[in-house]
């Protein structure tokens, strides 16, 4: 939002000055002439401005378009939003490498292609904060996974969880390169977390049993009820650091 006040602030002043040497007799051209160095480094500037925002506004219309398909069970949809080479991640199941081996990791995880009678496979994403790179050709954001999953008249469970996630804008468009989904929880409906059982040792899923990742999982964490902070990809927007500490 700050970016796009500041874009339009600089250009309405352009468009008064223009106003001004116009009613002065001053035409564009010798206007133009006259202020070249600076025009340009606006123009600069106002175009990595405007590539800054429509990079977030693609980053946040393609983790969407994934949720959107995850709930409805596409898989082929879903990893055809990764770029050939992208990874997924979830809890501790390791890494997934290449839109085949994603494809496949999802179906297992979901059961099918599409959903079975009765199935809920709700992916709730929310609270973005998405950081594009400077050059606009590389971004990262973090989201809050809620999911509502379960089987009618069997079984429910809420589960929670924080994405930190890369994306990579491939020739003009804008694909996933990698899906990180730090898992928090996953509780039964009726008592919800605060009768869950502790995790088990090995908390990997029978999915990823069955189904070996192609890398070992990227960081060793527990879930609730064990505090966990999945790393923050940006700065304190106000003080400008990075937080490099660990869970308190």
């Amino acid at each position: 939002m700050t970016l796009a006040i500041s874009g339009a602030i600089v250009v309405r002043k352009y468009l008064a000055a223009l106003l001004c040497l116009l009613s002065l007799g001053v035409t564009p051209s010798i206007a133009a002439n006259a202020s070249n160095a600076g025009l340009a480094a606006d123009i600069d500037r106002l175009s990595a401005e405007v590539a800054q925002l429509e990079g977030a506004r693609a980053v946040k219309k393609l983790q969407r378009a994934f949720g959107y398909y995850a709930d409805r069970g596409l898989w082929q949809e879903v990893s055809d939003l990764f770029v050939d080479d992208g990874t997924i991640e979830f809890g501790a199941d390791g890494v997934y490498v290449g839109k085949a081996r994603i494809r496949e990791y999802l179906k297992r995880v979901g059961g099918q292609d599409g959903l079975r009678y009765g199935q809920l496979n709700e992916y709730v994403t929310l609270q973005p904060v998405v950081t594009i790179a400077a050059d606009g050709r590389t971004a990262k954001a973090r989201w809050r996974d809620i999911g509502m999953l379960g089987d009618f008249q069997k079984d429910a469970y809420w589960r929670d969880g924080i994405y930190e996630n890369d994306y990579v804008l491939d020739g003009d468009i804008w694909k996933i390169r990698s899906v990180h989904l730090y898992i928090n929880f996953v509780a039964p409906y009726e008592g919800g977390w605060s009768r869950m059982k502790e995790a088990a040792g090995d908390w990997r899923t029978p999915v990823a049993k069955a189904f070996p990742p192609d890398r070992p999982s990227t960081r060793n964490y527990r879930p609730f009820p064990e505090a966990q902070l999945p790393p923050f990809h940006y700065v304190n927007p106000v003080t400008g650091k990075a937080y490099s500490g660990k869970q308190p």
